[in-house]
Protein backbone atom coordinates (compact mmCIF):
# COMPACT_ATOMS: atom_id res chain seq x y z
CA UNK A 1 0.00 0.00 0.00
CA UNK A 2 1.33 3.48 -0.93
CA UNK A 3 2.21 6.08 1.65
CA UNK A 4 -0.44 8.72 0.92
CA UNK A 5 1.19 11.32 3.14
CA UNK A 6 4.55 11.06 1.39
CA UNK A 7 2.97 11.04 -2.06
CA UNK A 8 0.88 14.09 -1.23
CA UNK A 9 3.96 16.08 -0.27
CA UNK A 10 5.76 15.04 -3.47
CA UNK A 11 2.72 15.93 -5.54
CA UNK A 12 2.58 19.39 -4.01
CA UNK A 13 6.26 19.97 -4.76
CA UNK A 14 5.76 18.83 -8.35
CA UNK A 15 2.72 21.09 -8.74
CA UNK A 16 4.74 24.08 -7.56
CA UNK A 17 7.53 23.09 -9.95
CA UNK A 18 4.99 23.30 -12.79
CA UNK A 19 3.83 26.75 -11.65
CA UNK A 20 7.41 28.01 -11.35
CA UNK A 21 8.32 26.66 -14.79
CA UNK A 22 5.31 28.38 -16.36
CA UNK A 23 6.30 31.54 -14.54
CA UNK A 24 9.77 31.46 -16.10
CA UNK A 25 9.01 30.09 -19.57
CA UNK A 26 5.49 31.30 -20.30
CA UNK A 27 2.79 29.17 -22.00
CA UNK A 28 3.85 25.52 -22.45
CA UNK A 29 2.23 22.32 -23.64
CA UNK A 30 2.13 19.08 -21.66
CA UNK A 31 5.01 17.74 -23.74
CA UNK A 32 7.10 20.87 -23.22
CA UNK A 33 6.46 20.83 -19.48
CA UNK A 34 7.29 17.13 -19.34
CA UNK A 35 10.59 17.75 -21.10
CA UNK A 36 11.47 20.85 -19.06
CA UNK A 37 10.76 19.11 -15.75
CA UNK A 38 11.90 15.63 -16.79
CA UNK A 39 8.55 14.41 -15.57
CA UNK A 40 6.21 11.78 -17.02
CA UNK A 41 3.52 13.26 -19.31
CA UNK A 42 0.76 11.46 -17.43
CA UNK A 43 1.93 12.93 -14.13
CA UNK A 44 2.17 16.42 -15.62
CA UNK A 45 -1.33 16.11 -17.10
CA UNK A 46 -2.82 14.95 -13.81
CA UNK A 47 -1.13 17.64 -11.72
CA UNK A 48 -1.77 20.53 -14.07
CA UNK A 49 -5.46 19.66 -14.34
CA UNK A 50 -5.66 19.75 -10.55
CA UNK A 51 -3.90 23.13 -10.41
CA UNK A 52 -6.16 24.36 -13.21
CA UNK A 53 -9.29 23.35 -11.25
CA UNK A 54 -7.97 25.36 -8.32
CA UNK A 55 -7.74 28.41 -10.58
CA UNK A 56 -3.97 28.86 -10.64
CA UNK A 57 -3.44 27.80 -14.25
CA UNK A 58 -5.34 28.57 -17.46
CA UNK A 59 -5.32 26.81 -20.81
CA UNK A 60 -5.45 28.47 -24.21
CA UNK A 61 -8.35 26.79 -26.07
CA UNK A 62 -6.60 27.22 -29.43
CA UNK A 63 -2.97 26.29 -28.71
CA UNK A 64 -3.86 23.97 -25.78
CA UNK A 65 -0.88 25.42 -23.92
CA UNK A 66 -0.98 26.23 -20.22
CA UNK A 67 -0.04 29.44 -18.41
CA UNK A 68 -0.30 30.75 -14.87
CA UNK A 69 -3.50 32.67 -14.13
CA UNK A 70 -3.66 36.01 -12.31
CA UNK A 71 -4.68 34.27 -9.07
CA UNK A 72 -1.08 34.09 -7.87
CA UNK A 73 -0.62 37.70 -8.92
CA UNK A 74 -3.57 38.71 -6.75
CA UNK A 75 -2.09 36.85 -3.80
CA UNK A 76 1.17 38.66 -4.43
CA UNK A 77 -0.57 42.01 -4.25
CA UNK A 78 -1.88 41.25 -0.78
CA UNK A 79 1.55 40.08 0.35
CA UNK A 80 3.13 43.27 -0.98
CA UNK A 81 0.59 45.41 0.84
CA UNK A 82 1.11 43.57 4.10
CA UNK A 83 4.90 43.55 3.94
CA UNK A 84 5.72 47.21 3.65
CA UNK A 85 4.72 48.70 0.30
CA UNK A 86 2.64 51.35 2.03
CA UNK A 87 5.50 52.37 4.34
CA UNK A 88 8.08 52.32 1.54
CA UNK A 89 5.96 54.38 -0.83
CA UNK A 90 4.66 56.98 1.59
CA UNK A 91 7.78 59.24 1.64
CA UNK A 92 7.81 59.24 -2.17
CA UNK A 93 4.12 60.11 -2.28
CA UNK A 94 4.75 63.04 0.06
CA UNK A 95 7.75 64.17 -1.97
CA UNK A 96 5.86 64.00 -5.29
CA UNK A 97 2.93 65.92 -3.86
CA UNK A 98 5.28 68.62 -2.62
CA UNK A 99 7.14 68.84 -5.95
CA UNK A 100 4.06 68.92 -8.18
CA UNK A 101 1.31 70.41 -6.01
CA UNK A 102 -0.99 67.74 -7.44
CA UNK A 103 -2.65 64.56 -6.16
CA UNK A 104 -0.46 61.46 -5.87
CA UNK A 105 -1.97 57.96 -5.86
CA UNK A 106 -0.74 54.47 -5.01
CA UNK A 107 -2.59 51.39 -6.22
CA UNK A 108 -2.41 47.61 -6.39
CA UNK A 109 -4.16 45.13 -8.67
CA UNK A 110 -7.15 42.94 -7.89
CA UNK A 111 -8.52 40.96 -10.79
CA UNK A 112 -8.81 43.45 -13.69
CA UNK A 113 -9.01 46.54 -11.50
CA UNK A 114 -6.75 48.88 -9.58
CA UNK A 115 -7.45 49.49 -5.91
CA UNK A 116 -6.34 52.80 -4.42
CA UNK A 117 -4.44 52.00 -1.20
CA UNK A 118 -2.96 55.43 -0.51
CA UNK A 119 -3.06 58.98 -1.82
CA UNK A 120 -1.98 62.51 -1.03
CA UNK A 121 -4.22 65.34 -2.14
CA UNK A 122 -2.65 68.24 -4.01
CA UNK A 123 -2.41 71.73 -2.60
CA UNK A 124 -4.94 73.17 -5.02
CA UNK A 125 -8.53 73.78 -3.97
CA UNK A 126 -9.63 71.68 -6.99
CA UNK A 127 -9.45 68.06 -5.85
CA UNK A 128 -9.45 64.86 -7.92
CA UNK A 129 -11.83 63.05 -5.59
CA UNK A 130 -11.06 59.32 -5.96
CA UNK A 131 -10.96 57.86 -2.46
CA UNK A 132 -8.72 55.21 -0.87
CA UNK A 133 -10.31 51.79 -1.28
CA UNK A 134 -11.91 52.71 -4.61
CA UNK A 135 -11.59 50.06 -7.34
CA UNK A 136 -11.26 51.32 -10.91
CA UNK A 137 -10.70 49.58 -14.27
CA UNK A 138 -7.15 48.90 -15.41
CA UNK A 139 -7.54 49.46 -19.13
CA UNK A 140 -8.53 53.14 -18.94
CA UNK A 141 -6.56 54.51 -15.98
CA UNK A 142 -3.00 55.72 -15.52
CA UNK A 143 -1.99 53.28 -12.77
CA UNK A 144 -3.87 50.41 -14.38
CA UNK A 145 -2.20 50.78 -17.76
CA UNK A 146 1.21 51.21 -16.13
CA UNK A 147 0.90 47.81 -14.44
CA UNK A 148 -0.92 46.04 -17.27
CA UNK A 149 1.68 47.08 -19.85
CA UNK A 150 4.50 45.43 -17.91
CA UNK A 151 2.82 42.18 -16.91
CA UNK A 152 3.88 38.90 -18.45
CA UNK A 153 2.14 38.55 -21.83
CA UNK A 154 0.02 35.54 -20.79
CA UNK A 155 -1.31 37.32 -17.70
CA UNK A 156 -1.85 40.57 -19.60
CA UNK A 157 -3.67 38.79 -22.43
CA UNK A 158 -5.99 37.04 -19.98
CA UNK A 159 -6.95 40.34 -18.35
CA UNK A 160 -7.47 42.06 -21.71
CA UNK A 161 -9.65 39.19 -22.90
CA UNK A 162 -11.98 39.70 -19.94
CA UNK A 163 -12.45 43.47 -20.35
CA UNK A 164 -16.07 44.55 -20.49
CA UNK A 165 -15.81 47.89 -22.24
CA UNK A 166 -17.78 50.69 -20.62
CA UNK A 167 -17.69 54.33 -21.73
CA UNK A 168 -16.83 56.12 -18.50
CA UNK A 169 -15.81 59.43 -20.12
CA UNK A 170 -15.08 61.18 -23.40
CA UNK A 171 -11.86 59.27 -24.19
CA UNK A 172 -12.49 55.81 -22.74
CA UNK A 173 -10.93 53.10 -24.98
CA UNK A 174 -13.72 50.94 -26.38
CA UNK A 175 -11.83 48.20 -28.24
CA UNK A 176 -8.93 45.82 -27.70
CA UNK A 177 -6.80 47.23 -30.52
CA UNK A 178 -6.63 50.68 -28.93
CA UNK A 179 -5.89 49.23 -25.50
CA UNK A 180 -3.02 47.16 -26.91
CA UNK A 181 -1.63 50.20 -28.76
CA UNK A 182 -1.69 52.28 -25.58
CA UNK A 183 -0.01 49.52 -23.58
CA UNK A 184 2.73 49.23 -26.19
CA UNK A 185 3.27 52.98 -25.99
CA UNK A 186 3.50 52.67 -22.20
CA UNK A 187 6.11 49.91 -22.47
CA UNK A 188 8.19 52.03 -24.83
CA UNK A 189 8.06 55.19 -22.68
CA UNK A 190 8.08 53.63 -19.22
CA UNK A 191 4.99 55.54 -18.12
CA UNK A 192 1.28 55.72 -18.93
CA UNK A 193 -1.09 58.60 -19.53
CA UNK A 194 -4.79 58.71 -18.75
CA UNK A 195 -6.19 61.53 -20.86
CA UNK A 196 -9.80 61.82 -19.65
CA UNK A 197 -10.27 58.06 -20.10
CA UNK A 198 -11.98 57.34 -16.80
CA UNK A 199 -13.09 60.75 -15.49
CA UNK A 200 -13.92 63.75 -17.66
CA UNK A 201 -11.43 66.60 -17.25
CA UNK A 202 -8.99 64.36 -15.33
CA UNK A 203 -5.46 63.59 -16.55
CA UNK A 204 -2.87 61.39 -14.90
CA UNK A 205 0.62 60.03 -15.48
CA UNK A 206 1.43 56.64 -13.97
CA UNK A 207 4.46 54.34 -13.64
CA UNK A 208 4.82 50.72 -12.52
CA UNK A 209 6.43 49.58 -9.28
CA UNK A 210 8.32 46.29 -9.56
CA UNK A 211 8.98 43.64 -6.93
CA UNK A 212 12.28 41.84 -6.48
CA UNK A 213 11.41 39.23 -9.11
CA UNK A 214 10.81 41.87 -11.75
CA UNK A 215 7.02 41.65 -11.82
CA UNK A 216 4.91 44.84 -11.61
CA UNK A 217 3.30 44.75 -8.18
CA UNK A 218 1.80 48.24 -7.90
CA UNK A 219 1.77 51.67 -9.51
CA UNK A 220 2.02 55.32 -8.59
CA UNK A 221 0.44 58.24 -10.43
CA UNK A 222 0.11 62.02 -10.54
CA UNK A 223 -3.47 63.22 -11.19
CA UNK A 224 -4.79 66.69 -11.92
CA UNK A 225 -7.65 68.51 -13.70
CA UNK A 226 -7.26 69.10 -17.43
CA UNK A 227 -7.54 72.84 -16.84
CA UNK A 228 -4.10 72.83 -15.20
CA UNK A 229 -2.38 70.78 -17.92
CA UNK A 230 0.62 72.61 -19.41
CA UNK A 231 3.63 71.81 -21.58
CA UNK A 232 5.70 71.91 -18.40
CA UNK A 233 3.48 69.23 -16.86
CA UNK A 234 3.81 67.09 -19.99
CA UNK A 235 7.59 67.39 -19.87
CA UNK A 236 8.28 67.08 -16.15
CA UNK A 237 5.58 64.89 -14.61
CA UNK A 238 6.36 61.67 -16.52
CA UNK A 239 9.99 61.87 -15.42
CA UNK A 240 9.03 62.59 -11.81
CA UNK A 241 6.58 59.69 -11.57
CA UNK A 242 9.03 57.30 -13.29
CA UNK A 243 11.77 58.23 -10.82
CA UNK A 244 9.48 57.76 -7.82
CA UNK A 245 8.35 54.36 -9.10
CA UNK A 246 11.96 53.32 -9.79
CA UNK A 247 13.08 54.41 -6.31
CA UNK A 248 10.27 52.43 -4.65
CA UNK A 249 11.05 49.43 -6.86
CA UNK A 250 14.70 49.45 -5.77
CA UNK A 251 13.58 49.53 -2.14
CA UNK A 252 11.37 46.54 -2.92
CA UNK A 253 14.51 44.67 -4.05
CA UNK A 254 14.12 45.13 -7.79
CA UNK A 255 17.35 45.36 -9.80
CA UNK A 256 16.81 46.79 -13.29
Amino acid sequence: MENNSGNSVKSILKAFAIIETLNEAGPLSISELSQALQMDKGTVHRLINTVKQAGYVIQNPETKKYANSIKLFEIGQKVVTRTGLYDLARPHIESLAQATGESINLGIVKDNEIIYIDKKEGMSTIKVGIKIGTSIPMYCTGMGKAVLAHMRPAVRDEIISRIQYVRYSVNTPMDQKRVEQELEDCRQKGYSMDNEEYVNDLISFGAPIFGYKGEPVAAISISFPKSRFTEEYAREFPELVKKAAADISRQMGYIA
